[in-house]
C-alpha cells in the first residue's frame, strides 16, 4: 500500500524544525508495511497544482496529514483537494486540532474519511491491514470516521505505555538538505507526557499526566543519527525535560560517555531546576533552557494553575546566568482575568530577569481547560478562525481588557524591539555597527533570502538551464542573477548563499533532457521532491 504523508505549510518564521509528528506517522505506516513518501510544504512551496502532480506521480492509496490549530484549515484543504482530485485515495487526519474537534472536523469537511484521534502510531500500525475493510474500523481504538450517516468515534486508545515500541521518526524520508540550507535546530524528544495542568496547554491532553520515558540508549541512536545528517544542533522538545533529575543524570550521562559533538536547547520549568542539573546540562552541551513563565502577577499564575511562583522564576534564571547558560522566558497576554494592572505587572517582571523574552497572546486551542470550562472565567473568546491562532494577535477580551488593548500592550513592545533592531541595521549601511552586531544583521538579511529559495522553489524555477552552459561557472552565475530578480536581494549575498548551499552538498546541477538542472538533494542524494 502506498501512503504519502504530507507536512502542510506553516510559517518559516516561526522556525520550525522537521516536522516530529509527520516523521513519527511516516514511520508508522512504515512498519506497518507500507511504501511511504514525505510530501513536504513546509520547505517548500505549496500549491494545488503541485499537489495534483506529486499525487498523480506517486499514486497514493492513501493521503493523510497532520496539523495544529493555526495551520489546520490549510492541512484540511489540501485534503480536500487530494480527495476531489483522486477520490479513491482514503483521507486521514490527525494531531491536536482535530483531536478535541472531531464532530466539527467530519462536518465540516466531507472530504476528510478518517481522523486518527489522540496518539496515533498504534491506531496506524493496527489500522493498516484493514484500512480497505471499514467494516472493521469500528473495532479498532482511536478512530473517528463517517458510517450509515452518522459519525462513529470508536473507543479511546490508551497512552503508548512503551515509547520504545515505536520506531524511531522516519526522518530519512524529509528533504533533509532543505532543513539544513534553513539552518533551525532538528527536535527530538526523550519522554512524552506532563504532569502539569495548566489551563491554556493543548499538549497534556495529548500526551498525558504520566511522563513516559524512551530508553537513554534508544534517545542517544537517535542523536547519532541525526548528527549524522551534518545537523550540529539540536532541541529537545520534551514537555518537560527537567521533570526527573535522575533522568536528566542519566542523559547527560550518555552524551558525554559516547563523546557526542553538539549543542543542544530544551524547554524547562523554573520549579524544576537547580544549579547542579544546570551545570550537567551545560557540560552535556546544552546551551540555552527556555521558561514558560507566563504571569509577573502572582494572583493570574494561581488562576491559571502554573504551579510556580515568582521568587522560583528569578532563582532559575539566575542559577542559568550563573552556570553559564542562556535563559529565555515567554509570557501570555490575554489570560484570563487580564487586566492593566497584571499587564504593568508582567511587564515589570519581565524586565527585571534581564533575559531574552517574548510575549504571545493566548490562543484558547481545542482541547484546553480554559476553552472547555469557559464559563467559569473571565474571558470571551472572539473567534473560531482557527488560521488566527497563531499566539500573535488577540482573540479574546477580558472584562478589564479589548483585544485591541492586548495588542497595544504587545505592540508597544514590539516597536521597542523593532526601533532597536532599525538601528541596527542603519549602523550596519553606514558602517558604523559592531562586529557582533554586524554578524547579526548579515545573518537575517541571508535567512529572510533563504525563506524566498524554499517557499518560492526559487532552485527548480530559477536553476534549469540550456546544456551548452557549464554548471560550475555559467549556471551559478545565471541562477543567481534569476534570484536576483525574483527576490531584489543583494547579488553578493546571493551568490555567497548559494555557493554555501553547493559546497554543504545541499544543491547540486544535474542533466536533465537537454538542460542542465539544479536541483535540492536529498540526503546525499537526489531528492524526488
Amino acid at each position: 500500500m502506498k501512503v504519502a504523508i504530507i507536512a502542510p505549510p506553516y510559517p518559516l518564521e516561526e522556525a520550525p524544525a522537521p516536522p516530529l509528528g509527520v516523521s513519527y506517522v511516516a514511520a508508522a505506516f512504515e512498519a506497518a508495511g507500507c511504501h511511504v513518501k514525505i510530501i513536504d510544504y513546509i520547505v517548500s512551496r505549496y500549491t494545488p497544482e503541485k499537489l495534483k502532480r506529486e499525487l498523480d506521480t506517486f499514486e497514493p492509496d492513501v493521503v493523510g496529514t497532520t496539523s495544529v490549530t493555526m495551520n489546520f484549515p490549510v492541512a484540511a484543504d489540501i485534503l480536500k483537494t487530494a480527495k476531489r482530485h483522486r477520490p479513491s485515495i482514503l483521507a486521514i487526519m490527525g494531531g491536536p486540532h482535530v483531536s478535541f474537534a472531531v464532530a466539527d472536523t467530519l462536518e465540516t469537511y466531507p472530504e476528510i474519511d478518517m481522523l486518527v484521534v489522540g496518539e496515533g502510531e498504534k491506531t496506524i500500525m493496527e489500522l493498516v491491514p484493514h484500512v480497505t475493510e471499514s467494516d472493521r474500523w469500528p473495532d479498532i481504538q482511536g478512530l473517528a470516521f463517517r458510517q450509515d450517516g452518522g459519525i462513529v468515534v470508536t473507543e479511546p486508545r490508551a497512552l503508548i505505555d512503551d515509547l520504545d515500541s515505536i520506531p524511531m521518526p522516519a526522518r530519512h524520508l524529509l528533504p533533509m538538505s532543505r532543513y539544513r540550507a534553513l539552518g533551525f535546530p532538528v527536535s527530538i524528544i526523550t519522554s512524552r507526557g506532563c504532569p502539569n495542568s495548566c489551563i491554556f496547554c493543548q499538549g497534556r491532553r495529548m500526551v498525558g499526566k504520566k511522563v513516559r520515558y524512551r530508553k537513554v540508549e534508544y534517545v542517544m541512536d537517535e542523536i547519532e543519527r541525526i548528527l549524522s545528517y551534518g545537523i550540529s544542533r539540536i532541541n529537545v522538545a520534551d514537555d518537560l525535560f527537567t521533570s526527573n533529575k535522575a533522568r536528566v543524570h542519566e542523559v547527560c550521562g550518555e552524551i558525554r560517555r559516547r563523546g557526542l559533538d553538539f549543542t543542544w536547547s530544551a524547554f524547562s520549568r523554573v520549579n524544576t531546576v537547580d544549579r547542579e542539573i544546570l551545570e550537567l546540562m551545560r557540560d552535556a552541551g546544552c546551551d540555552s533552557v527556555s521558561f514558560g513563565i507566563e504571569s509577573g502577577n502572582p494572583e493570574m499564575l494561581r488562576r491559571v494553575k502554573k504551579g510556580i511562583t515568582l521568587d522560583q522564576a528569578k532563582n532559575a534564571v539566575r542559577m542559568c546566568k550563573e552556570a553559564g547558560m542562556l535563559a529565555h522566558a515567554s509570557f501570555m497576554v490575554g489570560l484570563p482575568g487580564e487586566s492593566p494592572e497584571t499587564l504593568r505587572d508582567t511587564q515589570e517582571f519581565s524586565q527585571s530577569l534581564e533575559i531574552p523574552h517574548g510575549y504571545h497572546f493566548l490562543a484558547p486551542f481545542p482541547g484546553t481547560t480554559v476553552r472547555e470550562k469557559i464559563e467559569e472565567y473571565d474571558l470571551e473568546i472572539l473567534t473560531d478562525d482557527w488560521e488566527r491562532y497563531d499566539a500573535n494577535s488577540a482573540i479574546v477580551r477580558t472584562s478589564a481588557l479589548s483585544p485591541e488593548d492586548i495588542e497595544a500592550f504587545v505592540g508597544a513592545f514590539d516597536r521597542e524591539i523593532n526601533d532597536a533592531w532599525e538601528k541596527q541595521v542603519r549602523d550596519y549601511r553606514e558602517g558604523r555597527g559592531l562586529p557582533e552586531e554586524n554578524f547579526r544583521v548579515e545573518g537575517h538579511f541571508r535567512m529572510q533570502l533563504v525563506y524566498r529559495i524554499l517557499s518560492e522553489d526559487l532552485i527548480e524555477t530559477c536553476g534549469c538551464f540550456p546544456l551548452e552552459q557549464e554548471p560550475d561557472t555559467g549556471t551559478v552565475d545565471m541562477l543567481c542573477g534569476r534570484i536576483e530578480e525574483k527576490t531584489g536581494f543583494d547579488r553578493e549575498l546571493i551568490r555567497k548563499t548559494i555557493e554555501d548551499f553547493i559546497r554543504a552538498g545541499y544543491i547540486k546541477p544535474a542533466r536533465a533532457g537537454g538542460n542542465i538542472a539544479w536541483y535540492w538533494t536529498h540526503n546525499n542524494s537526489v531528492d524526488v521532491n
